[in-house]
């Protein structure tokens, strides 16, 4: 708690406190109030209780020791693409998706006055999103843990000529002026969240509604592996909504596969899909089976 900057610790303490009274409402997020995935907990679900965390482990610890129900993370961006560790991360935890959500981004820039400003604080993610409008104007990217906190960074530093990149929320929240809204390069910036939770959802809760279910692999060091394991999908009608790889620790010798499919366990078709994938594998882990929150195509 005590790693956001001073003017978010009072925020932080008074919807920690309330989370901690019901911890069965609480969903935890990573970022200091006003944060996009303070935002997000509360469109997903709007009678819960946000519970802001710094980092991403300690939103998935909150979740596993019982301090939350829940944690709403961001997995990916329209614009940047995935959330840095991520695909670490949620395999790790031992926790399972329940539940997608997708939100429209909106970034501000706001500091202590007008401007000119000579750098700007911000999530790598928003950064990344906001990198045309920034560069034209001279603005240095400087990387924070999460957009409200950088807000509430600048708030505490006082300087004229450091702003930050945030919802416009932060602005009200940390006292700062908001100089110009919707600065993200892109008018259709939308982020997909997933909902994390200590127990599965049973797959036969979803017979009757579109499903996704995700899962990571690694495919056994044999030529055509990754191509054999796919097959499996494309002969049995399935259809697979993502497919990205990224490095199992230093070797360079063990890849790992995250990958979205439409569909969930109990199905005959997705069924042989993953038997014929675990047969081609050294290691699959369903990640979660949860309903479509907007259609793929």
């Amino acid at each position: 708690m005590h790693s956001f900057p001073a003017p978010a610790l009072a925020l932080v303490e008074q919807m920690s406190a309330a989370a901690a009274q019901d911890p069965a409402h609480a969903i935890a997020f990573q970022g200091a109030p006003g944060a996009n995935s303070h935002r997000a907990a509360l469109e997903f679900d709007p009678g819960c209780l946000p519970l802001p965390c710094f980092s991403f482990e300690d939103a998935l610890e909150a979740v596993k020791n019982g301090k939350a129900d829940a944690a709403i993370i961001p997995i990916e961006n329209s614009q940047h693409g995935r959330v840095a560790d991520i695909h670490f991360l949620l395999p790790e935890s031992g926790l399972s998706i329940v539940a997608e959500h997708f939100m429209p981004i909106h970034h501000a820039l706001i500091g202590i006055g007008d401007g000119p400003f000579a750098a700007a604080y911000s999530h790598p993610q928003a950064l990344g999103q906001s990198r045309h409008f920034l560069r034209k104007r001279g603005i240095v990217p400087m990387a924070y843990a999460d957009t409200a906190g950088a807000a509430a960074l600048v708030a505490e530093m006082g300087d004229p000529s450091i702003a930050a990149i945030a919802p416009a929320l932060a602005a009200e929240l940390y006292g700062l002026k908001l100089v110009q809204d919707r600065i993200e390069d892109a008018a259709d910036n939308t982020t997909r969240f997933v909902v994390l939770a200590r127990e599965p959802q049973d797959p036969a809760t979803l017979a009757d509604q579109i499903a996704m279910t995700t899962f990571v692999f690694e495919v056994k060091n044999v030529p055509a592996a990754l191509y054999k394991a796919l097959g499996g999908f494309a002969t049995n009608g399935v259809n697979m909504t993502k497919l990205e790889s990224y490095q199992k620790g230093a070797s360079f010798a063990a890849t790992m596969f995250y990958a979205d499919i439409i569909g969930a366990p109990g199905d005959a078709a997705v069924d042989r899909a993953l038997d014929e994938l675990a047969f081609h594998c050294k290691e699959l882990r369903i990640l979660g089976s949860y309903p479509q929150a907007r259609p793929r195509g």
